[in-house]
């Protein structure tokens, strides 16, 4: 399953990681961008979370080719 990790950042300091596909990272970036309001569910790995937009600090979109260990 292709996934992609994102970290969002609330008002009043929590962080959420979690890894999403694709298609969810770029909805909930188009959301936060069009100034959307109320909630936005997203599928993660491990299980659905709805996200309120206005309390939205940053998301973190992280590489997908990154790694952490040893590679050839």
């Amino acid at each position: 399953v292709d996934s992609v990790r994102v970290e969002i950042a609330f008002a009043g300091g929590p962080i959420l990681a979690a890894n999403v596909p694709p298609e969810a990272a770029d909805a909930l970036e188009q959301a936060l961008a069009s100034g959307k309001e109320g909630t936005l569910a997203l599928d993660t790995d491990d299980g659905r979370i709805a996200v309120v937009l206005a309390r939205v600090v940053y998301v973190k979109r992280f590489s997908r080719d990154a790694r952490v260990g040893f590679g050839l």
